[in-house]
Protein backbone atom coordinates (compact mmCIF):
# COMPACT_ATOMS: atom_id res chain seq x y z
CA UNK A 1 0.00 0.00 0.00
CA UNK A 2 1.29 3.44 -0.91
CA UNK A 3 -0.17 6.90 -0.64
CA UNK A 4 2.90 9.12 -0.39
CA UNK A 5 5.19 10.66 -2.96
CA UNK A 6 8.41 8.67 -2.65
CA UNK A 7 10.41 10.85 -4.99
CA UNK A 8 9.93 14.25 -6.58
CA UNK A 9 13.02 14.80 -8.69
CA UNK A 10 12.68 17.59 -11.27
CA UNK A 11 8.94 17.83 -10.63
CA UNK A 12 8.38 14.14 -11.39
CA UNK A 13 6.22 12.83 -8.55
CA UNK A 14 6.86 9.11 -8.18
CA UNK A 15 4.15 7.41 -6.11
CA UNK A 16 5.33 3.79 -6.40
CA UNK A 17 8.40 2.14 -7.82
CA UNK A 18 9.88 -1.35 -7.95
CA UNK A 19 11.69 -3.51 -10.52
CA UNK A 20 8.48 -4.07 -12.49
CA UNK A 21 6.42 -0.87 -12.23
CA UNK A 22 6.69 2.85 -11.82
CA UNK A 23 3.61 4.93 -11.00
CA UNK A 24 3.66 8.72 -11.15
CA UNK A 25 1.39 11.68 -10.41
CA UNK A 26 0.80 13.47 -13.72
CA UNK A 27 0.69 17.26 -13.77
CA UNK A 28 -1.59 19.50 -15.83
CA UNK A 29 -0.30 19.76 -19.39
CA UNK A 30 1.83 16.61 -19.38
CA UNK A 31 1.18 14.28 -22.31
CA UNK A 32 1.59 10.60 -21.46
CA UNK A 33 2.86 9.54 -24.89
CA UNK A 34 4.34 11.49 -27.79
CA UNK A 35 1.91 13.16 -30.18
CA UNK A 36 1.90 15.58 -33.10
CA UNK A 37 2.73 18.54 -30.82
CA UNK A 38 6.28 17.25 -30.48
CA UNK A 39 6.24 18.09 -26.75
CA UNK A 40 8.33 15.86 -24.50
CA UNK A 41 5.98 13.15 -23.20
CA UNK A 42 5.82 11.94 -19.63
CA UNK A 43 7.06 8.51 -20.78
CA UNK A 44 10.37 10.07 -21.86
CA UNK A 45 10.70 12.01 -18.58
CA UNK A 46 10.20 8.75 -16.64
CA UNK A 47 12.74 6.92 -18.83
CA UNK A 48 15.30 9.66 -18.12
CA UNK A 49 14.56 9.43 -14.39
CA UNK A 50 15.15 5.64 -14.43
CA UNK A 51 18.30 6.00 -16.55
CA UNK A 52 19.81 8.53 -14.14
CA UNK A 53 18.70 6.90 -10.89
CA UNK A 54 19.96 3.43 -11.78
CA UNK A 55 22.82 4.55 -14.04
CA UNK A 56 21.46 2.43 -16.89
CA UNK A 57 23.42 2.33 -20.15
CA UNK A 58 21.60 2.29 -23.48
CA UNK A 59 17.84 2.45 -23.98
CA UNK A 60 15.48 2.11 -21.00
CA UNK A 61 12.38 -0.08 -21.48
CA UNK A 62 9.15 1.59 -20.42
CA UNK A 63 5.68 0.36 -21.39
CA UNK A 64 2.69 2.72 -21.49
CA UNK A 65 -0.28 0.93 -19.91
CA UNK A 66 -2.98 3.64 -20.00
CA UNK A 67 -3.33 7.35 -20.60
CA UNK A 68 -4.83 10.46 -19.05
CA UNK A 69 -6.09 13.45 -21.02
CA UNK A 70 -3.58 16.28 -21.20
CA UNK A 71 -5.56 18.71 -18.97
CA UNK A 72 -6.18 15.99 -16.34
CA UNK A 73 -3.93 15.21 -13.36
CA UNK A 74 -3.22 12.11 -11.29
CA UNK A 75 -2.11 8.51 -11.43
CA UNK A 76 -0.35 7.08 -14.48
CA UNK A 77 1.20 3.60 -14.33
CA UNK A 78 4.10 2.43 -16.50
CA UNK A 79 5.63 -1.04 -16.84
CA UNK A 80 9.40 -1.43 -16.48
CA UNK A 81 9.57 -4.90 -18.05
CA UNK A 82 7.83 -6.52 -21.02
CA UNK A 83 6.45 -9.22 -18.70
CA UNK A 84 4.86 -6.63 -16.44
CA UNK A 85 3.53 -4.74 -19.48
CA UNK A 86 1.73 -7.79 -20.88
CA UNK A 87 0.11 -8.57 -17.54
CA UNK A 88 -0.78 -4.97 -16.75
CA UNK A 89 -2.41 -4.60 -20.15
CA UNK A 90 -4.56 -7.63 -19.32
CA UNK A 91 -5.45 -6.21 -15.88
CA UNK A 92 -6.50 -2.86 -17.33
CA UNK A 93 -8.32 -4.19 -20.39
CA UNK A 94 -10.33 -6.67 -18.29
CA UNK A 95 -11.29 -3.86 -15.86
CA UNK A 96 -9.63 -5.63 -12.91
CA UNK A 97 -7.94 -2.37 -11.94
CA UNK A 98 -10.22 -0.12 -9.90
CA UNK A 99 -9.87 3.56 -10.85
CA UNK A 100 -11.29 6.34 -8.71
CA UNK A 101 -11.35 9.96 -9.84
CA UNK A 102 -12.12 13.25 -8.14
CA UNK A 103 -13.81 16.07 -10.06
CA UNK A 104 -14.83 19.60 -9.16
CA UNK A 105 -17.98 20.53 -11.09
CA UNK A 106 -20.30 23.44 -11.70
CA UNK A 107 -23.86 22.83 -10.50
CA UNK A 108 -24.88 20.26 -7.92
CA UNK A 109 -26.13 17.04 -9.52
CA UNK A 110 -29.78 16.34 -8.71
CA UNK A 111 -28.78 13.25 -6.71
CA UNK A 112 -26.07 13.02 -4.04
CA UNK A 113 -24.96 9.73 -5.55
CA UNK A 114 -25.98 7.88 -8.67
CA UNK A 115 -24.99 5.48 -11.42
CA UNK A 116 -24.79 7.12 -14.84
CA UNK A 117 -25.29 5.05 -17.98
CA UNK A 118 -24.94 6.66 -21.39
CA UNK A 119 -23.93 5.77 -24.91
CA UNK A 120 -20.79 7.64 -25.88
CA UNK A 121 -20.18 8.65 -29.46
CA UNK A 122 -16.77 10.02 -30.35
CA UNK A 123 -16.21 12.85 -32.81
CA UNK A 124 -12.64 12.52 -34.11
CA UNK A 125 -12.88 15.84 -35.99
CA UNK A 126 -12.87 17.93 -32.81
CA UNK A 127 -11.65 15.24 -30.38
CA UNK A 128 -14.78 15.23 -28.23
CA UNK A 129 -17.38 12.68 -27.21
CA UNK A 130 -21.10 13.11 -26.66
CA UNK A 131 -23.07 11.15 -24.08
CA UNK A 132 -26.48 10.02 -25.35
CA UNK A 133 -29.23 8.51 -23.18
CA UNK A 134 -30.13 6.03 -25.91
CA UNK A 135 -27.93 4.02 -28.23
CA UNK A 136 -26.99 5.82 -31.46
CA UNK A 137 -24.93 4.53 -34.41
CA UNK A 138 -21.25 3.99 -33.57
CA UNK A 139 -21.81 4.65 -29.86
CA UNK A 140 -20.45 2.60 -26.97
CA UNK A 141 -22.11 1.98 -23.63
CA UNK A 142 -20.50 3.93 -20.78
CA UNK A 143 -21.11 3.55 -17.07
CA UNK A 144 -19.80 5.16 -13.89
CA UNK A 145 -20.95 5.89 -10.38
CA UNK A 146 -20.43 9.11 -8.46
CA UNK A 147 -21.07 10.56 -5.03
CA UNK A 148 -20.75 14.08 -3.68
CA UNK A 149 -17.80 14.31 -1.31
CA UNK A 150 -17.82 18.05 -0.58
CA UNK A 151 -19.94 21.09 -1.38
CA UNK A 152 -17.89 24.25 -1.84
CA UNK A 153 -19.15 27.83 -2.13
CA UNK A 154 -19.47 27.79 -5.91
CA UNK A 155 -18.61 24.22 -6.87
CA UNK A 156 -19.22 20.61 -5.88
CA UNK A 157 -16.54 17.92 -5.49
CA UNK A 158 -17.42 14.42 -6.68
CA UNK A 159 -15.78 11.02 -6.30
CA UNK A 160 -16.21 8.87 -9.40
CA UNK A 161 -15.64 5.17 -10.06
CA UNK A 162 -15.36 4.15 -13.70
CA UNK A 163 -17.04 0.94 -14.85
CA UNK A 164 -15.98 1.38 -18.48
CA UNK A 165 -13.15 3.25 -20.16
CA UNK A 166 -14.52 5.39 -22.97
CA UNK A 167 -13.03 8.43 -24.66
CA UNK A 168 -13.51 11.50 -22.42
CA UNK A 169 -16.10 9.45 -20.54
CA UNK A 170 -16.22 11.32 -17.23
CA UNK A 171 -16.10 14.70 -18.93
CA UNK A 172 -18.93 13.84 -21.34
CA UNK A 173 -21.17 12.08 -18.82
CA UNK A 174 -20.94 14.83 -16.21
CA UNK A 175 -21.64 17.44 -18.89
CA UNK A 176 -24.69 15.42 -19.93
CA UNK A 177 -26.22 15.78 -16.44
CA UNK A 178 -25.52 19.53 -16.38
CA UNK A 179 -22.41 19.32 -14.19
CA UNK A 180 -19.43 20.19 -16.41
CA UNK A 181 -15.98 19.96 -14.84
CA UNK A 182 -14.36 23.24 -13.75
CA UNK A 183 -12.20 24.61 -16.57
CA UNK A 184 -13.50 22.18 -19.18
CA UNK A 185 -14.46 24.49 -22.06
CA UNK A 186 -14.89 21.54 -24.43
CA UNK A 187 -17.73 20.20 -22.30
CA UNK A 188 -19.62 23.31 -21.36
CA UNK A 189 -17.77 25.05 -18.55
CA UNK A 190 -17.89 28.80 -19.11
CA UNK A 191 -14.21 29.69 -18.63
CA UNK A 192 -10.83 28.04 -18.67
CA UNK A 193 -8.53 27.51 -15.71
CA UNK A 194 -5.43 29.74 -15.59
CA UNK A 195 -3.13 26.72 -16.12
CA UNK A 196 -5.17 25.35 -19.02
CA UNK A 197 -6.10 22.26 -17.03
CA UNK A 198 -9.42 20.94 -15.78
CA UNK A 199 -10.42 19.89 -12.27
CA UNK A 200 -10.37 16.16 -12.94
CA UNK A 201 -7.86 14.08 -10.98
CA UNK A 202 -7.10 10.35 -11.13
CA UNK A 203 -7.10 9.95 -7.36
CA UNK A 204 -6.83 6.23 -6.57
CA UNK A 205 -5.77 3.02 -8.29
CA UNK A 206 -6.24 -0.44 -6.79
CA UNK A 207 -4.94 -3.52 -8.58
CA UNK A 208 -3.07 -6.79 -8.12
CA UNK A 209 0.66 -6.47 -8.79
CA UNK A 210 1.35 -8.24 -12.11
CA UNK A 211 4.39 -10.11 -10.78
CA UNK A 212 4.32 -10.27 -6.96
CA UNK A 213 0.51 -10.67 -6.87
CA UNK A 214 0.20 -8.41 -3.83
CA UNK A 215 -2.64 -5.90 -3.62
CA UNK A 216 -1.48 -2.40 -4.51
CA UNK A 217 -3.35 0.75 -3.58
CA UNK A 218 -2.03 4.08 -4.84
CA UNK A 219 -3.41 7.47 -3.84
CA UNK A 220 -2.25 10.58 -5.68
CA UNK A 221 -2.23 13.92 -3.85
CA UNK A 222 -4.29 16.58 -5.63
CA UNK A 223 -2.46 19.57 -7.16
CA UNK A 224 -1.45 22.32 -4.75
CA UNK A 225 -4.09 24.74 -5.99
CA UNK A 226 -6.76 26.93 -4.37
CA UNK A 227 -9.87 24.88 -5.21
CA UNK A 228 -8.27 21.46 -4.78
CA UNK A 229 -6.93 22.53 -1.39
CA UNK A 230 -10.53 23.00 -0.23
CA UNK A 231 -11.58 19.45 -1.12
Amino acid sequence: MSNKIISSKDNLQVLFEDNHLIIVNKRVGDIVQGDKTGDTPLSEVVKEYIKEKYDKPGNVFLGVVHRLDRPTTGIVAFARTSKALTRLNEIFSSREAQKTYWAVVKNRPSKSEDVLVHFIKRNPQNNTSKAHLKEVPDSKKASLDYKIIKELDRYVALEINLHTGRHHQIRAQLAAIGAPIKGDLKYGFDRSNPDGGIHLHARKLVFTHPVTKESIQIIAPTPNEVIWNLV
